[in-house]
Order: structure tokens, then sequence, then C-alpha cells
């Protein structure tokens, strides 16, 4: 019964030390420091510490010890022997660490009146050495299982997990179009282990561009990625389309060009091309070209692969056209006052617009000569257009007939000469005559048959001027008054000298009244200043006597006659 206890309470305390056991966590080929936790111990109380480690089967090895107030004692041997140390605070440290240092260490702690002992379980980890992806494929076709690739992570601990990635994103095994066999391996002489993936994967056209790669997962959290890829995807034609170049409207006179685009890859470079029935093998070529097309080579045209006919395209073509006859063209010669019928006839494959020029001025509407006059000659144009096609017609129009004089008229009169001008309409230039001699001053030819002849004359008396004109059709004259250029001159002098008389008439009426009215002032003034100097010298009235008041009333009378 007593063993029995002792067997149950020594149980427990295994129980409890393995409970409390430590775990630390070292990187291969680092420094670990394995503290000695002794709890609630002091340390001056310690008498000694001393490290030993599990060398399996029950065994222990002693590695260091340290006795109070004396120097650290090394018993290390076999693999520990220069790679362990102790720190001040009693820390074991362990260097170059290997996976063969996975095990438990131990601190022994005496002190006055106890001993106990302190395990710590180490692990050592290891990132991968890398990660990259080998035996790469050279292609993958569309829709088949195909090895992508390896890829492999190196030299870990624990093992890496590896992940693949398309565009990033990761890629599942599904068992169809996707396949992801894991192995691991160890190496006998590290212990490190190397984790490779195999990925097969069946490709879909969507997949020309995508980039691949794979990632190793480890619990020290470096995860690695491996540099992406693409590969090219390689499928099989399934659908064809006939392309025609240039792509807008055909016109005739343009170069066609037919191109046959397959969506196979690697594409296809031979083809068939059916010429609206006439069929035209090309090799190592996609295209086929026609030159100098018509509008008889509008019709339907195909392409197809030489070695499946049934992979076909095709494709109806519209050559474009534009034809026009003016009528009448070249040099038109009509006589005035008679009519032209203008006819212009299209002929266009779809709706087309028209505008005409005279002399290359644009017009509003097409010429319309019901009743021809010497202004509608000139150089007419018919310009056609329909999409990017042009035509151009025309007609030079001559209007001929016998000379009109439109105007007769005297102009720039002055006191030298005069001015005579005949504007004459008619074509051929008619010739100008003058019933007078005159001094020709200029002749001005305007468009559509206008002249204007102008002379300058000295008529010494009045005159009935004729101005004649004529060609090879007929004449015409007019007449003009003209009077005498001197004539005007006199008449103008005489009602100058006129005007001169009055002048001179009404200056001498003025000029006599102010001299009566000085005399009448100055005689008046006399007069009072004589009366005045009487009275001063005789004592007598201011008003002077009747008889001198008598006196100056005569000679007032006097002076006013």
């Amino acid at each position: 019964m007593h063993l029995l206890s002792a067997l149950l309470l020594l149980l427990l305390a295994l129980l409890c030390q393995v409970t409390a056991l430590e775990t630390v966590t070292g990187l291969y080929g680092k420094t670990v420091a394995i503290p000695c936790n002794y709890g609630t111990i002091n340390a001056k109380d310690i008498v000694m510490i001393k490290w030993k480690y599990d060398k399996g089967d029950a065994q222990s090895g002693d590695l260091l010890v340290k006795q109070k107030d004396q120097n650290v004692s090394n018993y290390a041997t076999d693999d520990y022997l220069g790679r362990v140390s102790m720190a001040t605070n009693f820390t074991l440290l362990l260097s170059k660490a290997k996976l063969a240092d996975a095990r438990t260490f131990t601190c022994m702690v005496v002190a006055a009146s106890d001993i106990r002992e302190f395990p710590v379980n180490v692990l050592i980890n290891k990132s991968p050495a890398g990660v990259e992806i080998s035996d790469k494929a050279v292609e993958l076709e569309f829709g088949k299982l195909t090895k992508l690739g390896k890829c492999v992570a190196r030299d870990a601990n624990p093992a890496a997990n590896i992940t693949w990635l398309r565009n990033n994103k990761t890629l599942v095994a599904d068992g169809k179009g996707i396949s992801i066999k894991n192995s691991v391996e160890g190496d006998s002489v590290t212990g490190l282990s190397t984790t490779m993936s195999t990925l097969e994967y069946s490709a879909e056209k969507a997949d020309a561009g995508a980039q691949f790669s794979c990632r190793a997962d480890h619990p020290l959290g470096d995860n690695l990625v491996s540099s992406p890829m693409t590969f090219t995807i390689t499928y099989s034609t399934e659908n064809i389309d006939l392309q025609v170049i240039p792509q807008d409207r055909l016109v005739e006179g343009d170069n066609l060009t037919l191109k046959c685009v397959a969506d196979g890859n690697p594409a296809p470079t031979s083809f068939n091309f059916d010429l609206k029935g006439n069929v035209v093998k090309v090799e190592n070529r996609d295209v086929y070209t026609i030159t100098n097309i018509s509008r008889n080579t509008s019709g339907v045209y195909k392409c197809s692969l030489i070695d499946d006919p049934s992979i076909a395209a095709s494709r109806n073509i519209t050559v474009n056209y534009l034809d026009i006859n003016l009528s009448p063209s070249g040099k038109i010669v009509r006589h005035a006052g008679k009519a032209l019928d203008i006819t212009l006839q299209i002929n266009s494959s779809t709706i087309s617009k028209v505008y005409w020029t005279k002399n290359h001025v644009k017009q509003d509407n097409q010429p319309n000569f019901t009743k021809l006059a010497y202004s509608d000659s000139g150089f007419y144009e018919c310009w056609v257009t329909m999409e990017n096609l042009k035509r151009t017609a025309s007609f030079e129009l001559v209007v001929i007939g016998s000379p009109v004089i439109k105007h007769l008229k005297e102009s720039n009169k002055d006191d030298q000469q005069k001015i005579l001008v005949c504007e004459v309409e008619g074509y051929p230039k008619p010739a100008v005559s003058w019933s007078v001699n005159g001094t020709l001053l200029n002749e001005t030819s305007f468009p559509n048959g206008n002249i204007a002849h102008k002379i300058a004359v000295e008529p010494s008396t009045n005159l009935n001027v004729t101005c004649t004109v004529f060609n090879e059709f007929g004449n015409d004259s007019k007449v003009i008054s003209v009077s005498s250029l001197f004539e005007e001159v006199r008449m103008d002098k005489q009602d100058t000298a006129k005007d001169g008389d009055q002048t001179q008439l009404v200056v001498g009426v003025v000029v006599g009244l102010l001299i009566a009215a000085v005399v009448i002032g100055l005689a008046y003034w006399i007069y009072m200043k004589k009366s005045k100097q009487g009275s001063w010298k005789t004592g007598e009235k201011e008003n002077g006597s009747s008889e001198e008041e008598k006196k100056l009333e005569e000679n007032s009378q006097k002076a006013e006659v």
C-alpha cells in the first residue's frame, strides 16, 4: 500500500514536470539561447548550476558546471565540444545550431537545502534555401492536361508547403483541369527537408499571357515566391474570318486585299481563296490582293483552310462607281437671245451630290439658258461627288451677236474739255467711231462683251455727237447733244460783271450817308462851343439872345440842306 502511494506521487511529479516543460525555438546555424528559469530560488542561495542534455535511451550527458564563486567547468564532448557556453544569468548558449540539437536540455539547480531541475525543449527551424520551377513545359495545349512544371523548395525544417499561383491567385486541384502532386525528401546528412510539387494543367485560350508561379509557405513566415512564367497556348483553328482591306467603301480603281484570319495557335499560314468561283491556293501568306478593281469585281468572296475546307468564311464585296455625261461640252458658241439646253446624266452605285461653278466661283443652281445674254459667257464646270469618288465635266460658253449701245453720256465736265462715254455690249469686240474729232482717253474692256469707249472734245458750237459701233454681226448708233464750250464761258463772265456793279452801288450809298452824318455832327459841335464862349465874356444868360438863336437855327437848316 505504501509502495503504491509512492509510485502515484512519483507519476504525479513527472506529469507536473512535463506539463511545465518550456520550449525554445532556434534558427539553424545560429546561436540558441536556452534560459535557466530556476523559479523562486534566490540566486544567492544557489551553490551550483549544471547543464545537461538528453542523449536518448534514458541517458543524459553533462555539458557545463558552475560552482559558486568558481569559473564554469566544461564537460561537453562529441558534437557539443566547443559549441556551448554559459551566460552570467546561467543561460546556456548553443552556437551553430543543428537539427540534432532538437532535444531536451536540463538546468539542474543546487541550493543550500534543495535540488531542482528545469528542463527546456529545444526546436531548430530553417526557412527554405529558395524556391524555383524546373522541368518547365515548352508550351501548353488547349484542353489537354499537360505537365506545366515542378516547384522545388530546398533545405527547410520543418518542410515547406508549396502553393501554385496563376496571376497571383491560388490554384486548387480539382481532378480535371488542375492536378497537383506534392512530395518531401530529407537530407541524410543535414536532416533538412526538400519539398517538391508537380502541376499538371489543362490550359484555356485565356491563359495566353497568364503568369504562373509557386510559393513556399513556412512556419518562420518567410514565404518565398518563384519567378513568374508565361506559356504559349496552342490550339487548333475553330473559326476563320475574311477581312477586306481597306475597310472603307471600295471604289473603282482601288486595290483590294483579302485577309484570312484564323483563331488557331500557331495560326495556319496557307489558305484557299475563292474569287467568285475561281479558287486560288496561297501558301505561306494569309492575304490575296486584286489591283485596279472595277464594278465587275463586286461579288461573293471566300477563304478556307487547305487541310479542312469546312472551316471557311465569306464576304459580299461591293465596288462603288460613278459615271457622268455632260451635254454639250467643250467650247460652245451661241447667238445672244437664243436658248441652250444643258443635260447632265449620272450613273452611280448610290446617291450623289452635284454643284456647279462659273469661272471657278460656286453657283447656287445648275445653269439655265432660256435666252442667252452676253453676261452668260464663261467657263462652266459641274462637280459630282459620291462617298470618296469625284467626277467633273465642263464647257466654255461664248455668246456672240451684233453690238448694242447701252449708255451714251457726258461726264467729268470742266472748263477745258468735255468727256463723252459710249458703253457698248457685243461679241466679237465691236469697233467704235464718233461723228466728231476727239482725243481717245481710254477704252476699257469688261467681262461678258462689255466695252466703255471714252473721248475728250472741245466744241466751239452746240453739236449733236453720234457714237457708232459695229462688228461682223451688225451695228448700232446713238446721238447725244453737246453744248458749245465757249458760250458757257461768256455767260459765266457776264454774270460775274453784273454782280460787281451792284456791289459798287451799294458801297457808294453807304459811304455818302456816313459823310453827311459826320458834317452835321461837326457843325453842331462848333455852334455849341461858340455860344458858350460868348456868355462867359459878356456875363449874359447862358441860353443867349433871341437874335443869336435865330442865326443858329438858320445855320442848322443850311447844314441839313
